[in-house]
């Protein structure tokens, strides 16, 4: 997020209430009690943290000294809540304000920190009550992987898989006491293990291939390599039919085998583009294995061709998520095994893994993943891998650095729309004001007739000046002098409506009637005939 005077103007006249939170916080704000706030926020659907602003109305900017390393505050959040928290600074003439944006929980997950699953109460902040919890873990009903599968024991799982789940857990919670426990005790702590007996998270996690087989078979992942959409058998096939822990960065190591590198040069230097971005590829199979319905039949499959990834799933979206909110809603349908990738440092933040895949395409310059083949019985999630605009690629990473902030998944979903010239969604559009204030993107025009272009330095930057020039000539008045010269130029034979537009074919035919009308007004031309056979000639 890059927050701005507008946005800060909107927030100061809102009301403290489900998702806006105001500390005056002049000197100093404590990390812990902003980490409780966090999720408190977070476990009510969501909101902002706004530092530097009086407690109670009228409200005024009296500017905090607190976080005064904001990036390092946001990362260490990051580090302590598993949540995409994003975090901007506002330049106020009466003082510095800083603004957390925090999201919503995924559904039917609660979030804690300190071991309390927090909540707001008047002024202050309390655990949230046995109640309010099981409403919320009711949500999505059934954790099939929670369930206990009765035949199995500590036999059935790799010592390898637990072992490297316990590695990885010490390095995310810095708990060098992990080493010391049993591996039985270790399975408990992670809620994989009950007195009950094994979860089924356990067997899909660390469970021997021989388990899997028995109990719980289609808990399979399945590589193909692909040339060609030609069918047959794939060049490359691997049935991963193991705990996930046993075969993860194998899994990894295979799809980079193939991983070719495309080049972008910039003066001097070429610079290097995977074509499967390391980390979005991770979440995505991470997104696979947590989100699949294990009690369908059918394979996780990964393909990987040329330029694209393809990954297939049993069961279509969680109840409520679609390819139209995936990125602002979440419903993990196995939370047992999500919340134990959490614990290890593999799911880093609770819910914004598809997020992240979103923001490395754009960042790459690579198209959008896509959702299409998606239906009631699989998700199909394709990556694709082909760089489209480097010197898209190298403007965000300059702007970026520059700003010392990273763009949040809204920002870049915003600008990938402008710089492919196509309109912003409603829900893009408040992130505009922000980027528009900072001089990423210039807005020309007004009302119904406005249009967003990147800002000049993006073409200065590629060389391109002209083709700004073109297109920050091409408002209003600009467009009413293009069809005042083709009328003159065409005076003897009159000009129809279907040449006019042709004359600026960016806009409607009714824009066009439009500012044809308004030159009718000002006395420039006149009409003779109806309709689009009417022709329109000069007045001299």
């Amino acid at each position: 997020m890059i927050a701005g005077l507008e946005q800060l103007k909107t927030l100061l006249g809102g009301m403290e209430g489900e998702n806006l939170e105001f500390k005056e916080a002049k000197n100093r704000f404590g990390f812990d009690e902003l980490s409780r706030y966090c999720v408190a926020l977070a476990n009510e659907g969501g909101g902002k943290i706004v530092l530097g602003v009086s407690d109670t109305r009228p409200r005024k900017v009296v500017g905090t000294k607190a976080f005064e390393q904001l990036e390092r505050t946001r990362a260490g959040l990051m580090q302590k809540v598993p949540l995409r928290i994003e975090a901007g600074e506002v330049g106020h003439s009466d003082g510095r304000v800083l603004i957390f944006e925090v999201p919503s929980r995924p559904l039917g997950t609660a979030i804690k920190v300190d071991g309390i699953y927090w909540m707001r109460h008047a002024d202050g902040l309390v655990a949230m009550s046995e109640e309010k919890l099981r409403l919320i873990f009711a949500e999505t009903g059934r954790d099939f992987s929670a369930e206990i599968c009765p035949k199995a024991g500590m036999a059935d799982l790799s010592t390898q898989a637990i072992e490297d789940f316990r590695k990885r857990w010490i390095e995310k919670s810095e708990n060098k006491a992990l080493e010391r426990l049993s591996r039985v005790q270790l399975l408990r702590d992670a809620e994989a293990l009950s007195e009950d007996g094994l979860t089924y998270a356990a067997l899909v996690l660390f469970g021997t291939r021989e388990a899997l087989g028995r109990y719980l078979a289609q808990a399979e992942v399945v590589f193909e390599y692909r040339s060609s959409e030609a069918s047959g058998p794939a060049q490359q096939r691997k049935d991963l039919r193991q705990g996930f822990f046993s075969f993860y960065d194998d899994l990894w190591n295979t799809i980079a085998l193939r991983n070719d590198k495309q080049h972008y040069e910039e003066g001097m230097f070429i610079h290097d583009i995977l074509t499967f971005d390391e980390r979005a590829v991770r979440e995505a199979i991470l997104n696979a294995v947590s989100h699949r319905d294990y009690q369908l039949g059918g394979s996780v499959f990964v393909r990987q061709y040329h330029r694209r990834l393809v990954i297939e799933s049993p069961g279509g979206f969680p109840l409520g998520v679609n390819a139209d909110n995936v990125l602002d809603k979440q419903a993990p349908r196995n939370r047992r095994i999500a919340d134990t990738l959490t614990k290890c440092g593999l799911v880093e933040r609770s819910g914004q893994g598809m997020n992240l895949i979103f923001e490395r395409s754009i960042e790459q310059g690579k198209p959008l993943p896509d959702f299409s083949g998606t239906d009631a019985h699989q998700v199909k999630l394709t990556l694709h891998g082909q760089v489209q605009d480097p010197n898209f690629v190298r403007f965000l990473e300059v702007v970026a650095r520059e700003a010392h902030q990273s763009f949040s998944t809204q920002d870049l979903l915003a600008l990938d729309c402008v710089h492919r010239e196509v309109k912003v969604p409603p829900a893009l559009g408040r992130r505009l004001n922000s980027l528009v204030e900072t001089g990423v993107v210039e807005r020309l025009g007004r009302g119904r007739g406005v249009r967003l272009i990147l800002s000049r330095r993006f073409y200065a930057m590629v060389g391109k000046r002209g083709v700004y020039t073109r297109k920050k000539g091409l408002d209003r008045e600009t467009n009413k002098e293009l069809l005042a010269r083709h009328i003159q130029e065409n005076a003897k034979e009159g000009s129809q409506l279907r040449e006019l537009m042709q004359v600026l074919p960016g806009l409607s035919q009714s824009q066009v009637q439009k500012l044809l009308r308004e030159l009718k007004v000002a006395g420039r031309i006149r009409s003779e005939g109806a309709t689009r056979a009417g022709r329109w000639f000069p007045i001299a």
